[in-house]
């Protein structure tokens, strides 16, 4: 496990409860370095405001709803946004959690505790359009480069065709491929596996990838220069170049493609049910943050439902 920041608000037993839950975030919940990082963090920063604050050092286990009142107040003295303030308390409140089924304390403080309202934001997503000119863009790019021309676009078209976290994707194995099927075996937050589906044109490049790639050890699925698994540090950067080239947002990050899968789906007609297992959502709510409605949907089911459209 990599190193995480202390919390420095109490030192001892207090600092070993903190470093208790990151390790279990680590060991048991499989959460990523950064996750483990932002709650450190966190965590951290509740400790130093309680110190200055109360004029001495964090504990945890006497921490009740009073002082996580005064911290959400302090935050948003601070100015904070409000999804920031969300992410704040959250990590909290898993902490408390686990101190709680570990029996260090009695009960979550944050039981009841209540947040502002998140703003609702819609997902950012591309057009069909502009994700067909987005994955015609390695082809052209690299027509000198036919390997990397061909994984390049392998790679887009698995996200958008699968509608995958860039982290699903770059531990994708070669066993993962099931290319009669049709689908991959995915790994996704949690451990958890599923299926995700593929379409024809994204069997036919990974196939064409497949074959030139040409190598007789199984192994990672989408491999660099050397031979090694890809990142995603490489992954976004060159989603950034084909982004440029197809005259789209440099900015826009893999995840947008996830967005824009799930968009098209259900512009498609796919039921909300369908695309919460495809993108492996444990919970339906994660998922209806897509079923904002386009224009050009919206104007297909008045046509389909208005009786006087």
């Amino acid at each position: 496990m990599q190193e995480h920041q202390k919390t420095g608000a109490g030192g001892g037993v207090a600092d070993s409860l903190v470093d208790g839950f990151l390790g279990h975030l680590h060991a048991e919940r499989d959460a990523s370095p950064l996750t483990i990082r932002n709650y450190s963090a966190d965590i951290a920063a509740f400790g130093t405001w309680f110190e200055e604050k109360y004029k001495q050092p964090c504990a945890w286990v006497p921490v009740d709803s009073f002082h996580l009142r005064g911290y959400l107040v302090h935050l948003t003295e601070r100015q904070f946004d409000r999804a920031t303030i969300h992410l704040k308390m959250s990590a909290l409140r898993s902490f408390f959690k686990w101190l709680v089924r570990t029996e260090r304390v009695k009960l979550n403080p944050l039981v009841g505790l209540t947040l502002p309202k998140k703003a609702r934001k819609l997902p950012k997503f591309l057009t069909i359009q502009q994700v067909e000119a987005l994955l015609e863009a390695p082809l052209k790019e690299n027509a000198k480069d036919k390997p990397f021309a061909w994984r390049d676009k392998a790679i887009l078209e698995t996200l958008y065709s699968a509608g995958l976290r860039i982290h699903e994707l770059v531990q994708l194995n070669d066993d993962d491929l099931d290319v009669l099927g049709e689908v991959v075996r995915v790994r996704g937050k949690g451990k958890k596996e599923r299926l995700a589906a593929l379409g024809g044109p994204a069997i036919e490049t990974l196939q064409k990838y497949l074959e030139i790639r040409a190598r007789s050890i199984r192994g990672p699925l989408f491999v660099n220069r050397f031979g090694g698994r890809m990142t995603a540090r490489s992954m976004q950067r060159m989603l950034k170049k084909y982004l440029i080239a197809a005259g789209l947002d440099p900015s826009l990050t893999p995840h947008k493609l996830r967005h824009s899968f799930a968009t098209h789906m259900l512009d498609a007609g796919a039921d909300l049910r369908s695309v919460q297992e495809l993108l492996g959502h444990a919970n339906l709510s994660t998922t209806q943050i897509y079923t904002h409605i386009t224009p050009e949907r919206l104007k297909k089911v008045y046509e389909k439902a208005h009786p006087r459209a």
